[in-house]
């Protein structure tokens, strides 16, 4: 098993669109601004919050979250492995059954009425 990184979490930024600040979120425009130490307050509140917040809910639910997640995609897997491959496998054996009858079919038709139509051609060729 690979070594954890513990520092880069997201190393593929599949979740770049969650990166949320305050400045995200809360913005006064010229001319509507709270008092310093509301804003600085409020900075530190919402940092502090967002960071409590999650720590909570992950200590809570994300092992049981992720074991959740893990069954889902060995069951993924399972089903691919035990049922999809064999199931395009048979498919590709009958398919290829099919195509081999589907060419002796128009063999034997077609190829005669080319012949005798190419036959009809050649005579105007000659002529």
């Amino acid at each position: 098993m690979a070594e954890l990184d513990l520092v880069n979490r997201d190393p593929n930024n599949i979740n770049d669109h969650l990166k949320v600040t305050f400045e995200d979120v809360l913005a006064e425009p010229e001319g509507n601004h709270a008092m310093d130490c509301v804003w600085s307050n409020s900075y530190k509140c919402f940092n502090c919050c967002k960071k409590l917040c999650y720590t909570l809910m992950t200590l809570c639910c994300g092992i049981c979250i992720a074991a959740g997640w893990g069954c889902e995609f060995a069951y993924i897997a399972f089903v691919h492995i035990w049922y999809v491959t064999p199931c395009f496998k048979c498919l590709e054996l009958n398919c290829g059954c099919l195509q081999k009858l589907w060419g002796m079919i128009i063999h034997c038709y077609y190829d005669p009425i080319f012949e005798a139509c190419a036959l009809c051609f050649s005579a105007f060729k000659k002529g």
